[in-house]
This record gives C-alpha cells, structure tokens and sequence, in this order.
C-alpha cells in the first residue's frame, strides 16, 4: 500500500507540495492563539493537594504573592537620611504596581511604644530628612532587634534591605497581568537608581520568579531554535553532502514545528517554561527519518539506481521501521501524560503530534522535494568503509564484547539507586538569570526564599485571643526559629507581647502573651485602630479571628528537607497541639513534593508504554524472540544513563523523573532499523547470523550514528537553556541517546551472534569471511 502512495507522490510531486502548503498554512494560523502561561501554579494539577492546601490559605488570608526590591548601598550604611528617604520614597511609589496591596519595609514599620498611657503606632521613619543622628540610630537599633524586621526586612548587620510589595493578581489575565507588574516594578527600581547612585537593587519574589519563566523560554526560543537548526543544517550538509536534501529536511522540520504549535493552539494548549521547549525537541526528533531516507537513497543511487526509483526503494525499505521509532517515540512521550505537573504532560502530547506528523511529512513532502529537486550523486559500488571496518571489529570480538559491555552497564545501572530524588526550586534557572542571582544574593544577606505558611485553627470564633491558644502559638514560634533553617517567623505572638510591653509603659519585663481572652481582644482592636490602610493584620487573622497564619522563612533547602521540616512541624503540632487544626503549604512546599510524586506516576506511565512498544516490536518483527531480545538495548540505556547521573550531579529532580518515559521511544529508534536490516539479511538474503550483523552495518550504521549525532546535538543544545529544569533534561536524554547507541553498536550485535545462532551454514571460518552486499 505505501509502495502504491509513493509512487504516486513521486508522479505529482508538485500538487503533493501544495496539498502540504494548504495543510501548514490552515494549522500554522492557530498558532497565533498561543499564550504564554507564567504562573508557577500551572506546575501543579488541579487536584495536587499541595497546591488545594496553599489556595485554601490564601482564601482565609490576603495573598502572599509578592516582589521584592532588595537595596544594597555599596558602602553598607542603610540608617542615614538620604537612604532612609530613598526607601520611604519607594515604600510610596511601590503603591503604584498593578494589583499592590500591601507594602513592606523598614520605614512604614508600624513601630508602637507607650506615651504615658497612650498607646503610640507611627512609622519607624516617617520623616527621615528630619531624623538627626540619635534618631537614626534608635531607627536601626530598633529594626535590627524587631523579630518582625531582623531577617526580613533587614539584615542582622543592617547593611542590606527590602521593600516587600505584596500582589493579589485577578488572574484574569495572566498572559498580561505578570508583565505588567514586572515592567513597573522595573521601571520604579531604574527610577530609583537614578536617584541613588551608590546603591543596588536586586528584585525577587515570586511574581518576578513567575516573569522568569516566560522570559527564560523566550531567551531560549530566539537562540537554542535558530542553533539547532544550524547544526542540523551543517550535520546533514557536511556529513552527506547535499543541498537537496539538507533543504528538504529542514522544510519536513519546520513544518512539522509550524503545524504542531498551529494545533496546539487551534485545540486550546498554552505555552509554559518545559513545553516551550517542544520545537527544539521536534526539530532534533524529525531529522531521523529524513536523514535514514537520505542514506538509504544515496546507497542505491551510488549503485547505478535511478532516482526516482532510488526514492522508491528507499521509502520501501524504511517505511516500516521509520513508522515503528515514530510511533514507539510518541508513545514514550506520551507517558508523559502520567506526570503529576501539566506542563510535563503538554510537552509529552506536543513532542507526540510533531514526531508523528513528522513521519507524515518524511513519508509524503520529502520524497516529493526531493523528486523535484536536483539530487545528483556520483555512482560507483560501495567499497570497504569505516563500518564495514567496525563491523568486523564487532564480529571478530563478539566473545569479550559481550560480557565486558554486560558489566560496564551493570557497573553503571548499580548507581541508579544512589541518586536522590531532590530538587530546589530557586534553582530551577541557573546563575545567569537575574532572578537567580537576586534571590542568591538576598539568601547570603537576609533570608531565602523558602516559606512555610501554617494556619492554626483554634475552632471558635475569637479563639486566637485564648491564653492557652496563644501560648500554643508561641511555642510552636519559637520552636521554629530554634531549627537550623530558620531565617525568619512572622507570628501573631510577638505583636501581642510587643503590645503588652508597650501597654506596661514599655517595660521589658512585661514582654509577655496577655493572661486574659479580653486583654488579648482589647489589645488587638486598640492596635488594629491605629494602623493605616493596606497595613492592616488581615494577611494573620481570619474574619472571625479563629485562626491565625504563621509564616517561617528558611533559607534555600531542597526538596527533601523541606519535607523533612514539614514532618517534623506536623510532629511537633501532633504532640504540642494536639486540640488545633493546622494547614501547612507555601509555594516551596509545593515544588518539594511534586518531584516525588511524579517519579511514581512516572513509573507506571512507564511500564504501560514499555509494554505497549514491546508488542509493537514483537509484532513488527514476527517474533516474540527478536521482541524479547529487543528489551534490554531499549531498556537499559536509560538504566545506565541514571547511573551515570550519580557522577555528574546525583539528584533526580522534578524534570528529570520524566527522561525514562522521554528516552524508551527515543532509543528505539536504533534498535529497530539495526534489527529490521539484520532480519532482512537472514530473512530475504538467508544470512547467517555473523554476515547478519555486517549487513546491518554496511546498509544502516552510518544512519544511526548521523542521528545519533544530531539528536545528542540537539539535546546538548537544550541542555544550555537557562531554565535549568530544561537543561537538565536535555543532557540527561543526550546521554541517554548516546549511550544507547553505544548499547546497539557493541552489545546488541555480539547477544544475537549468541542468539541466534540456528540455520547458519559452514564453517567458523567461513562465516567469519561472509560479507551481504
């Protein structure tokens, strides 16, 4: 039926070429609904629990979405008039950010002291042009010393601080929402470097973390693409040497590219960080088909076949295993539809369409290109070359290749188990984004970025001013800044003894929780009448002041010990509080579990795809043993790739627990045309199992290791995204790739040489001289 369909194609070339134009253009137009989805929640699937548990927080409290501006005069000194005023200025513009709500810092402190029995609540500097040198510094001795300031808003040294703007996006609009606040957000930090020269200014939070993702990807998008098709270009150009049909390639992929991201917007997909990286996956991916043709073509036609019926025979003798490695590869793809973060399951069905209308485009567009073109190649028969060379290496070593290649993978595949299923969300972009670098610097000078929100529920209404309750609260603080981690606790208590000592004419002694409910409550309203709008305790207290939300900063941990932390909170509530309900999540909390749960979802989405392409196999190839035999090269390359993780960075983190499922098609690619040209040989040319393995060489390896070349190539390229959890995942299936080439060049031949040892005719000798033409 294929033979029928390209015969045809090769009789009406040019109305195949239009038909595919009409095809491009139609799906291309949908591409101009794609959106760019920023918002980290996308990472995590409506029903993450993580993610139910910080949402139900942030619906009691105000949202904790924030920027953060970090300043660091270059001289240290913070306490002064200018800088003080500089910071006052930005505390008031900082107002003017898209969806502001609440802003933060050491001049707008709400600083209470007793005057006479009046209870005093004004900002710590509220007039800093007038503060003389006593004023001054009292401001920094009391900022330094405040548990509300010390390591959030200013540093122990006081030389580095922070003005914290809290935002509530709508959510509306996200596409639109985040860069607008981005872009104001750097236009008050140049209008303040203008101002203040001496100074730097660094921006974190997480509504700039969620802008670096967009602005990672596109970075990527306008230079990995362009890169990939470069080295695709000159691979094919300097290894085949053809003009014709490096065109014609790079026309099959950028079609293949063009119509996948047109349907993906044409049925509703929004672009996020890792799926934004799907061209350059399609892009690597599609260059195998087109290059097996090509070589399949350029051998028959340097045998004196003409061309047309050159493109015949090669499209007969590739279809079957193109369609096989194109359907085996989208079906590893398509496990990605078991990952716990939707992005992973969108770049697993994206990669799935391009690879699969690649194989539509090689089988129908590229025979098609190059009947029309130009394609001429000098005939002359095929002489010994570096394969053949290597083939007999193979056949001639087959005895201590086999068991030495068997324990270099076992040796590898035994540190698989040693490497640690972590990750750390900060770093998820590498040191050469500016988020990165801010949130690095404010982590050595303040604290990180890692939180912890506890809601604590009393159970009745006005139960946060119970003794017993506050108590509770208290302790569970003071627990928290007792760890080693802890940068940072945020806690209701340290108001309420702030305001006790303040109502005790500022005695130090009466730095102490209230002994009554009704002390608690009077204190409370006393001061929550005296602060101004947008500094209010709504981002603390519920409605009904049943609960209260703790938050704990913590330097930069990884996943597990967050989790770890977690379970040692929710220990110490267990046995400390036993008769309050607490919630805990944050953002960072979400990032530490997703990782984990992926790698189980993971793991089956893997299993089911391994049995799905081992029945391909096994019916493809007309044999349950050549099927079973194809298990362990499609297998264990990304068995040993793991290992081999261990020595270059030895965490599995939320990208990486999706290579398996990535690499299982991928790898196949190699087994399947290495063994289609070994079965051809016993099966048509009756080959014994050595001549077999020649065959194979001479007829396909050159093939492989093109591709092999330009899929590592293109991995290698993604691997220098400045989104790290794409770069990891790109030289993780690089080395993947690699190695499973190597697997099916010195592993494979010498195990069906063992095999496959029936029917075969002569002598040792003679067979070791059979050579397949």
């Amino acid at each position: 039926m294929h033979q029928k369909l390209t015969a045809w194609i090769i009789k009406h070339p040019i109305l195949v070429i239009l038909l595919t134009l009409l095809l491009v253009v139609t799906a291309t137009y949908g591409a101009r609904l794609l959106v760019f989805e920023s918002d980290y929640r996308v990472f995590f699937g409506s029903d993450n629990p993580q993610l139910n548990a910080y949402e139900s927080i942030q619906k009691i409290y105000n949202k904790s979405d924030n920027v953060a501006f970090i300043i660091a005069p270059q001289d240290g000194r913070i306490f002064t008039r200018e800088r003080l005023e500089a910071i006052r200025a930005l505390t008031e513009e900082s107002w003017q950010i898209p969806f502001s709500t609440r802003v933060d810092s050491i001049t707008n402190y709400q600083y209470s002291y007793a005057d006479g029995d009046d209870l005093i609540v004004e900002d710590l500097a509220l007039e800093p042009l007038a503060m003389d040198q006593a004023a001054l510094e009292r401001a920094r001795r009391i900022a330094i010393n405040e548990p509300l300031l010390r390591n959030k808003l200013i540093s122990p040294d006081g030389h580095v601080t922070i003005v914290n703007t809290t935002v509530q996006l709508p959510g509306v609009n996200p596409v639109e929402e985040i860069p607008q606040v981005a872009t104001k957000v750097r236009e008050l930090r140049d209008q303040f470097l203008a101002r203040n020269p001496g100074v730097t200014v660094h921006l974190s939070g997480m509504v700039m973390m969620n802008n670096s993702f967009a602005e990672a990807s596109l970075a990527d998008s306008t230079t990995l693409v362009p890169l990939m098709f470069l080295i695709v270009a000159l691979t094919i150009g300097l290894l085949l040497r053809t003009i014709t049909g490096t065109l014609s390639t790079l026309l099959v992929v950028l079609f293949s590219i063009a119509v996948t991201m047109g349907i993906a917007g044409w049925t509703g997909f929004y672009l996020t960080a890792p799926s934004a990286s799907a061209p350059t996956m399609i892009l690597t991916l599609a260059v195998a088909d087109c290059i097996h043709i090509l070589t399949t073509l350029f051998y028959e036609m340097r045998n004196g076949v003409e061309k047309r019926q050159a493109i015949l025979d090669s499209l007969r003798i590739n279809y079957q295993p193109i369609f096989l490695t194109s359907i085996t590869t989208a079906i590893g793809f398509l496990s990605m539809n078991f990952s716990d973060s939707p992005p992973f399951r969108d770049l697993g069905n994206l990669v799935a369409i391009g690879v699969m209308l690649a194989f539509l485009f090689s089988v129908t567009l590229f025979p098609a290109l190059l009947a029309l073109l130009p394609l001429k190649v000098k005939p002359h028969k095929a002489r010994g070359d570096l394969m053949m060379h290597f083939a007999d290496f193979v056949v001639h070593n087959r005895r201590w290749l086999l068991p030495v290649t068997s324990l270099i993978m076992i040796a590898f595949m035994l540190f698989l188990p040693q490497n640690r299923l972590n990750d750390d969300f900060v770093k998820y972009f590498d040191t050469t984004v500016p988020f990165r670098q801010a949130t690095d610097f404010m982590q050595e000078n303040i604290s990180g970025m890692a939180t912890m929100e506890i809601s604590l529920d009393s159970g009745t209404s006005g139960g946060i001013n119970d003794p017993v309750f506050l108590q509770k609260l208290d302790q569970l603080s003071q627990w928290l800044r007792d760890q080693p981690e802890t940068d940072h606790v945020n806690t209701l208590s340290d108001t309420l003894k702030r305001l006790s000592r303040n109502m005790h004419g500022d005695r130090d002694d009466w730095y102490r929780l209230p002994d009554s409910r009704e002390l608690a409550a009077q204190y409370l309203l006393l001061y929550e009448m005296s602060l101004p709008y947008g500094l209010d305790l709504n981002n603390q207290l519920n409605v009904d002041k049943s609960s209260t939300r703790l938050v704990a900063t913590f330097n930069n941990m990884t996943s597990n010990e967050q989790i770890q932390l977690e379970q040692r909170v929710r220990d110490w509530l267990a046995s400390h509080a036993p008769d309050y309900t607490a919630t805990i999540a944050s953002p960072a909390l979400m990032f530490a579990h997703i990782s984990q749960r992926n790698i189980r979802s993971m793991l089956l989405g893997v299993t089911l795809a391994l049995i799905l392409i081992s029945l391909l196999l096994g019916v493809a190839l007309r044999s349950l043993k050549f099927g079973l035999i194809s298990l362990l090269p499609n297998l264990t390359p990304a068995a040993v790739g793991f290992g081999a993780w261990y020595f270059i960075n030895g965490q599995v983190g939320l990208a990486l627990s999706v290579v398996a499922g990535m690499t299982l098609g991928i790898v196949v690619d190699d087994t399947v045309h290495f063994l289609s040209k070994y079965l051809r040989a016993r099966r048509e040319r009756n080959a014994d199992a050595h001549a077999a393995v020649r065959y194979a060489f001479s007829s396909v390896g050159r093939a492989l290791w093109i591709t092999t070349l330009v899929l590592v190539g293109g991995f290698l390229v993604l691997a220098q995204s400045s989104f790290k959890v794409n770069a990891d995942m790109g030289l993780l299936t690089a080395l993947t790739i690699l190695i499973a080439l190597a697997i099916d060049f010195l592993f494979l031949p010498p195990l069906l040489m063992l095999l496959d040892h029936h029917s075969t005719h002569g002598t040792d000798k003679e067979r070791e001289n059979t050579h397949v033409t």
